[in-house]
């Protein structure tokens, strides 16, 4: 394994730039990530691993023709985004998006959502209840953010990601696909009354709520009842239960009302 002894060198300058900007991210079509345990994952889901930079020695082997490389921690530290800097970092390519295909089954669609760990939470529950797809849309936070994708658990790796227009999702409304949108309104229908089976469910961002855009596609509005001292729920958490509530609906069948 080639070792880098110097900061400056080019794939050292390489990483730290993915790490601070979604641009370089975007325009190399690259994204870096941190930690052994992530690379695992990485190289178990077949994703398209470009370059590792470790201080320490991998227990598996890495996929053919991948770049290793040795540095001392020190450098490690210096170049990854993250305050808790593990012992590897590694890029991977951001996989491309062919068109748009949306498949039967429950959906979830993100509208603003910025916080990068809400999205990545919102990925990894997600992925275990089975979703077909996360969709961001109206400025979310970039799911190739290494924050995001630290939260994401390796989700990242395994879950469906695609990035939406207004026209795009209204052309699937035109085309027969349910929007339910996730509110705090007193007005709408309790989560465990509403049938999500082949559904798109929708969350808002953490300070707004969806957008009026996005609500105008929504055939139906859903509310979790929370105590009356509690003003509303985290994003991802919110998430979290709608999209368990949609599984458990799919595994027993649909019991609301």
């Amino acid at each position: 394994m080639e070792k880098l002894t110097s900061r400056r060198n080019p794939l050292c300058l390489h990483i730290k730039k993915l790490g601070a900007s979604r641009s370089y991210r975007e325009s190399c079509g690259e994204f870096l990530c941190d930690g052994i345990k992530l690379l695992e994952e990485a190289a178990m889901c077949g994703a398209d691993i470009v370059a590792v930079l470790t201080s320490s020695d991998l227990p598996f082997p890495l996929p053919v023709d991948t770049r290793a490389y040795h540095a001392e921690s020190a450098i490690i530290d210096s170049l990854s985004p993250m305050k808790n800097a593990q012992n590897t970092l590694f890029t991977c390519k951001i996989p491309r998006s062919g068109a748009q295909v949306i498949a039967r089954g429950t959906h979830v669609l993100l509208d603003g959502v910025q916080d990068p760990g809400n999205v990545g939470a919102i990925l990894r529950t997600a992925n275990a209840f089975g979703i077909c797809s996360v969709m961001l849309t109206g400025g979310c936070a970039d799911p190739y953010n290494p924050k995001t994708i630290r939260a994401s658990m390796g989700a990242t790796f395994r879950q469906s990601i695609q990035h939406l227009s207004l026209s795009e999702l209204s052309k699937i409304k035109v085309g027969g696909k349910r929007f339910i949108g996730a509110s705090t309104a007193k007005e709408c229908r309790k989560v465990y009354d509403v049938d999500y089976k082949d559904a798109i469910i929708v969350i808002g961002s953490e300070g707004r709520g969806i957008s009026n855009e996005i609500i105008s596609l929504c055939s139906e509005k859903v509310t979790i009842p929370i105590s009356r001292e509690c003003e509303s729920l985290n994003a991802a958490v919110a998430a979290a239960i709608l999209l368990w509530e949609a599984a458990r609906q799919d595994a027993f069948g649909y019991t609301g009302g």
